[in-house]
């Protein structure tokens, strides 16, 4: 087996502390340091690790302790560490925040990945509005979970020089280092959408603003002291090497991928599993009116941003064609914004309906909007490209559309992380299946 590199979790007390502006600028400050570094990511997010990749030129995986088993969890952790010398992971939410009842793993919480791979946390503490009380915010972090360890502290929206000094002092008096003190400033802020930021591939001049990033982290925190608190990350606990579980079966040997700006939601450690285990990714782009490759074996058309460009999509006849004639002899996939995709009608936000493939007897609309969010555990219905009748995956929902009609049988009968019932999800007809469902593993 080959050796892990230390790693350290950047974390907070609570989204929008400021740990995304930490992390993307400590990743551009080390790989201009030629510090390899891996980025990873907690809990289940697609966009965060977009600009991981663009920083560190490395791939970012996501570890989710509710949706992964243990060896899935460590496959990713070992395979993402060969030729790295450091892990940074990105906290989700708050540093102790998941779901009441464990999963696969865990409860989802990024204090758990932490403890599980023995990565101290750097905690940033958005300081507005107080000083010395943040020592206290700082020692009840520290205190909370004995098998999670506050390695340090960046103080994030310092206000002048003196409320640095008396918010350091209240945070070292309880004794914990402080090694970054970053102060307000407005214009660093990235563009964001209704799921969190815009994409990475989106975003513009996005170099200059990582540059911009990691120029600011250099002068307001020593990274010298940053690499300093991470530790030797914790090895596959299944002994023997590390684990080549590769989660998900592919579902099919040649997979045609809808990718571009409306279709850009599938997770690393997916696409990576199924090459391992074999399978070809053969990407197609629906926006530049494309269908997909007539040698592949099935279609995937993964969630994104459709609801944005619905009016290119309706028009995109050639790639409407195509997939219909596609899925006349080979099955077809949509998740979230694909499967919306493979619906009549989608409504976008200013309520213009958009005329779909119609692959699915199904109408949805984001001008309907409903916060729609949580982990599933899902049991398929019938027989499908995610597995055989009856059995488990995990993953989760996160949109705001709603469906307005839907004809189809149900793909899955699913539950929430606590083991409620939430009924049935999703549709199938003939060889077409979709849901608002983001598969993660399988249960």
């Amino acid at each position: 087996m080959h050796s892990l590199p230390s790693g350290l979790l950047i974390a907070a007390p609570r989204s929008g502390s400021g740990k995304t502006t930490l992390v993307l600028g400590l990743l551009r400050a080390l790989a201009r340091r030629d510090i390899i570094v891996q980025p990873m990511k907690c809990g289940p997010d697609y966009i965060d690790p977009g600009f991981h990749a663009a920083a560190a030129a490395r791939i970012s995986y996501n570890l989710d302790s509710w949706a992964m088993r243990p060896g899935l969890i460590d496959t990713l952790v070992g395979e993402a560490g060969r030729g790295a010398e450091l892990f940074v992971g990105e906290a989700l939410m708050g540093l102790f925040d998941g779901v009441a009842k464990d999963g696969a793993s865990g409860d989802g919480s990024s204090s758990g990945i932490a403890a599980r791979q023995n990565w101290p946390v750097l905690l940033v503490l958005d300081i507005s509005g107080q000083s010395q009380s943040a020592g206290a915010v700082a020692k009840g972090f520290a205190s909370f979970r004995p098998d999670v360890r506050i390695g340090g502290v960046v103080l994030n929206k310092v206000a002048s020089a003196r409320h640095e000094a008396l918010a350091r002092k209240g945070i070292e008096e309880v004794g914990l280092p402080v090694v970054g003190a970053l102060p307000r400033q407005t214009d660093l802020i990235l563009p964001e959408r209704h799921l969190g930021l815009v994409q990475a591939e989106e975003t513009t001049e996005l170099d200059r603003r990582l540059e911009v990033l990691a120029d600011f982290v250099e002068t307001h925190c020593d990274i010298g002291a940053i690499v300093s608190l991470a530790s030797p990350t914790t090895p596959p606990m299944q002994g023997g090497g590390v684990s080549v579980d590769l989660g998900l079966k592919p579902p099919g040997q040649r997979i045609a991928l809808a990718r571009d700006a409306a279709f850009s939601f599938i997770y690393p450690h997916l696409l990576t599993g199924w090459q391992r285990q074999g399978a070809e990714i053969l990407p197609f782009s629906p926006l530049a009116n494309e269908g997909p490759p007539d040698d592949a074996d099935v279609a995937w058309l993964p969630g994104g941003y459709p609801e944005l460009h619905g009016a290119r999509l309706a028009t995109n006849t050639r790639f409407q064609h195509a997939l219909r004639l596609f899925a006349e002899t080979r099955p077809v996939h949509g998740e979230c914004g694909g499967y919306m995709v493979l619906g009549h009608v989608l409504v976008d936000a200013e309520g213009m309906a958009h005329r779909m493939t119609g692959l699915l007897d199904l109408e949805t609309s984001f001008a309907k909007r409903k916060m729609n969010l949580g982990y599933r555990l899902a049991e398929l219905k019938e027989d499908c490209v995610l597995g055989a009748q009856g059995s488990l995956v995990r993953g989760h929902e996160f949109h705001y559309s709603t469906t307005i009609r839907n004809g189809d049988r149900p793909l899955f009968e699913v539950a929430d992380a606590n083991g409620s019932p939430l009924g049935a999800l999703g549709g199938r007809r003939g060889r077409v299946t979709g849901s608002f469902f983001h598969v993660i593993d399988r249960g």
